[in-house]
């Protein structure tokens, strides 16, 4: 039978009675079964729930536990019950009463076992489906979707989160920094199709999200805590071991052309009336693209990588071997110029000035200034974010190697990407524009938003781009 305490009667002093109980020898039996039913029964009942259906929150001692076989991972239940985990509630869970966190009791390690085993066999959740989601199967791009709707949905506001090295986020319930060392993704996403199903009045509420976007979430969250996750590169699939270039050309006909022209020189019917213009495929060299960038703009759309929400996602109409297919007829067809500055309008000129619509970014960001020192090594950080690093893409795919804008891309682009080496014209570009613009991207232009970058990282690009002027 389930004891019920009134709320708040665990004192540091009973904890610590229950440690010692729980860890004493003379309580050890030979059955691991019997010993996980002595610990529930005499410690654990006084504060979770082992029976039972969703209650309110204000009614409880602790998480509800007759679901703990299909919640929790193993390890890290092993751990967290052998005291080698962090409280998990910043304030405590009974956050109404208390405004610190409360020590767990502490057991040997084969009575965790002992529990772990008889959580796995006696407390499965049978409303959980084992594999409803694929773990092996979250890609980057839905990491980073995730962040945007675990941000867009208000998880923020209750739970803490690592970013960039900082939590960040309401400490009022479950820290989540973690996450993916601690939960079963299947219990996860079946608690995210309503949480209150799991616990009444908790302070969760019912997203209006789409399947598509709480699996997002949910993939985010479980890389939390996994530093070597391996992310899945849907470009690896069967359906790109089965490519046709004749679908492709079909495909691109239907779909893409009335856009970028049927020729790829970005002449479609559409065109006239887009702002920034198509790209111009016929000047691009698709197989010296990287693979995950041509996959996340097409499958996904331009606003995954930063460009135009005027590229749609074409994943639900083409599927993904349609998908795989244009690529393979892109990478046959559109080979690029061996000009590109020819390609891009003779480059800038003599003058190398490029006239742009570019807006002025709002007086608060006009007067930034670097609060980096331009050193060697802040220069050098610059310099591996513009050849390799920055994300959605590196910043010399479309401004060059040698940041004259004569990437691989930027011949596709109108206008043409900027020529940082151009001093006359970089000069007269302010710090704080430059960050504005890279913080937000430039309409009109092919230029992308690179908003998920850490406003140091920024300013170590801004620093790198200085350099370059001549």
């Amino acid at each position: 039978m389930i004891m019920n305490l009134p709320k708040g009667v665990m004192s540091g002093g009973l904890v610590l009675a229950l440690v010692g109980m729980m860890s004493s020898p003379d309580l050890l039996f030979a059955g691991d079964h019997v010993r996980a039913t002595e610990l529930i029964q005499q410690t654990c009942v006084h504060c979770h729930r082992f029976e039972g259906t969703a209650e309110s929150r204000f009614k409880l001692h602790a998480p509800d536990l007759m679901w703990a076989g299909s919640k929790y991972q193993r390890p890290w239940l092993i751990r967290w019950l052998t005291g080698k985990e962090p409280p998990l509630y910043a304030k405590g869970y009974l956050w109404d009463l208390t405004n610190f966190p409360t020590q767990h009791p502490i057991v040997t390690e084969p009575e965790a076992n002992a529990l772990a085993d008889y959580f796995a066999e006696h407390k499965k959740d049978p409303r959980v489906t084992v594999g409803a989601f694929d773990l092996s199967k979250v890609t980057k791009f839905e990491v980073k979707f995730g962040a945007a709707a675990y941000k867009a949905h208000a998880c923020l506001g209750c739970h803490t989160i690592e970013e960039n090295g900082k939590l960040i986020g309401g400490p009022q319930s479950v820290a989540l920094q973690n996450a993916g060392q601690r939960y079963n993704p299947d219990w996860v996403y079946r608690f995210g199709q309503n949480p209150q199903d799991f616990t009444v009045h908790n302070g969760e509420f019912l997203a209006d999200a789409t399947d598509p976007q709480l699996r997002a979430v949910i993939g985010y969250l479980m890389v939390q805590g996994v530093p070597d996750f391996q992310y899945y590169e849907p470009w690896t699939s069967p359906e790109f071991s089965k490519v046709d270039v004749g679908r492709g050309k079909v495909l691109y006909r239907e779909y893409c052309a009335q856009c970028h022209g049927l020729t790829g020189k970005g002449d479609g019917p559409a065109a006239s009336g887009l702002e920034p213009k198509p790209a111009i495929h016929a000047n691009m060299p698709f197989d010296k693209l990287p693979m995950e960038y041509l996959y996340n703009v097409i499958n996904h759309g331009g606003p995954a990588v930063g460009k135009s929400p005027n590229m749609p996602y074409w994943n639900l109409t083409i599927g993904q071997q349609g998908v795989a297919d244009v690529i393979a007829y892109l990478k046959v067809t559109f080979k690029g110029v061996p000009d590109v500055a020819a390609a891009s309008g003779g480059a800038q000129g003599t003058a190398c000035t490029q006239p742009r619509k570019t807006a002025k970014a709002p007086e608060d960001f006009l007067a930034k200034t670097s609060p980096l020192p331009s050193s060697a090594s802040t220069i050098r950080a610059g310099k591996e974010l513009f050849l390799k690093t920055a994300q959605p893409a590196a910043c010399a795919m479309c401004h060059g190697e040698q940041g004259d804008g004569k990437g691989l891309m930027g011949a596709a682009l109108v206008p043409p990407p900027r020529n940082f080496t151009c001093g006359a014209m970089m000069h007269e570009i302010p710090d704080g524009q430059l960050f504005w613009i890279i913080k937000n991207g430039s309409q009109g232009t092919g230029m992308m938003s690179f908003a998920s970058l850490p406003d140091e990282q920024v300013w170590q690009l801004i620093h790198y781009i200085r350099s370059l002027a001549k």
